[in-house]
C-alpha cells in the first residue's frame, strides 16, 4: 500500500540499530502490529543488526521480535576514527586540502592555517568505557598532560593506566582542551552536550562526537560554532543520519562530519557481518542467538 511503511521482513539484517527502531517507530505510529513468522517456530520477526551494544527497546517485548546484535568488535576501529578525526579537526585538514585545490595555498604566511595542537593538553573523555579507553591509550603518545573523565561513575581501575581524573561534566567541559564524547546513549545523556555545556568549554577547545548524534544538542553546537564559543568540531554522528545536506553544520569551516564510519575497516566490517550472519541463522532456527539483545 502506497505511504504505509513495510513491516521489517523476517530475518533483516539492519547495519544499524536507529535504522531498525525508526522502521519500528514508523509502523506503530501507523496503528500496526508486527505479525508474527510461522515459519521460523512462531518466534516472530528476527534483526539480525550489525552494529556493537544498542539501547534495550522496551516495546519489542513480548511482541516477539528478537534482536541479534555484534559486541566488543567496534573498539579499535572507532578510537582510530575518533582520533582521526580529532586531528583533522584541530589541524583544519579539510580547510586545507580545499586551499591545495582551490588555489588559496601561495606563500608562506606564519599563521594560515594554524590549528592547535595535543602535546601538553588537556583530554576529556565523556564515557570511559572499552572505546574511550581505546582513545585514550592512542592520544597518550601525542603528549597529552592529563585525562579527565565523566560518565555513570568513577572507574580507578581503567583509569589508572592514564593517570585520568573522575570529575563532574562541568569541569570536565571547562578545563579540557579537546572533548571526546564515546559514551552510551540513555536518558540522562540525550542532549548533554548543549549551550550550557558548549557555554563553558574553552574558546580554543576542540568537540569530537563518535557516540550517537542525541548526545548533542546540534543547534546548540551550531551556535557554538558559528560565533566562537569554541574553535572546532568533529562528528561521526548526527541527528538525523543522513544528516540533510543543507543543514547548518554543513556550511560551516570549523565543522568535519563524517558519514558514521566508525567501524567501517574491512577487518571489522567483516567480523561483523560473520556475527550478525551467525545471530540470523540461530534465530531463524529458534536457537538462542550467540549475541543476543535481553528486551
Amino acid at each position: 500500500m502506497a505511504g504505509v511503511t513495510p513491516h521489517p521482513r523476517p530475518g533483516e539484517a539492519f547495519g544499524c540499530w536507529a535504522e531498525a527502531r525508526t522502521r519500528w517507530e514508523r509502523v506503530w505510529q501507523e496503528g500496526r502490529e508486527p505479525k508474527g513468522c510461522p515459519w521460523v517456530g512462531g518466534t516472530g520477526p528476527v534483526l539480525a543488526a550489525s552494529l556493537g551494544t544498542p539501547a534495550p527497546e522496551p516495546r519489542l517485548a513480548g511482541r516477539g521480535i528478537r534482536v541479534g546484535y555484534t559486541p566488543d568488535v567496534l573498539t579499535d576501529a572507532t578510537a582510530e576514527l575518533s582520533v582521526a578525526l580529532l586531528l583533522a579537526a584541530c589541524r583544519r585538514l579539510p580547510e586545507a586540502t580545499e586551499q591545495v585545490k582551490s588555489g588559496g595555498w601561495t606563500t608562506w604566511k606564519p599563521l594560515w592555517m594554524c590549528g592547535y595542537g595535543l602535546s601538553d593538553s588537556t583530554v576529556g573523555i565523556i564515557g570511559l568505557g572499552r572505546i574511550g579507553q581505546a582513545v585514550a591509550r592512542r592520544l597518550k603518545p601525542f603528549g597529552v598532560r592529563k585525562f579527565l573523565y565523566t560518565g555513570s561513575g568513577p572507574k580507578p581501575e581503567s583509569a589508572a593506566e592514564f593517570g585520568a581524573e573522575f570529575v563532574p561534566l562541568t569541569r570536565l567541559a571547562e578545563e579540557s582542551d579537546f572533548v571526546v564524547v564515546t559514551c552510551a546513549l540513555t536518558p540522562a545523556t540525550q542532549g548533554m552536550c548543549n549551550k550550557d555545556f558548549f557555554g563553558r568549554m574553552k574558546k580554543t577547545s576542540v568537540f569530537v562526537n563518535t557516540s550517537r548524534g542525541a548526545v548533542v544538542n546540534q543547534e546548540d553546537l551550531y551556535e557554538a560554532l558559528a560565533h566562537g564559543q569554541i574553535a572546532a568540531a568533529g562528528l561521526d554522528v548526527t541527528t538525523p543520519e543522513p544528516l540533510p545536506t543543507d543543514h547548518p553544520l554543513l556550511s560551516l569551516k570549523n565543522c568535519v562530519i563524517l558519514p558514521h564510519i566508525g567501524s567501517a575497516t574491512y577487518a571489522t566490517r567483516s567480523t561483523m557481518a560473520v556475527l550478525a550472519a551467525n545471530n540470523l541463522l540461530a534465530g531463524l532456527r529458534g536457537e538462542p542467538m550467540p549475541h543476543e539483545l535481553k528486551l
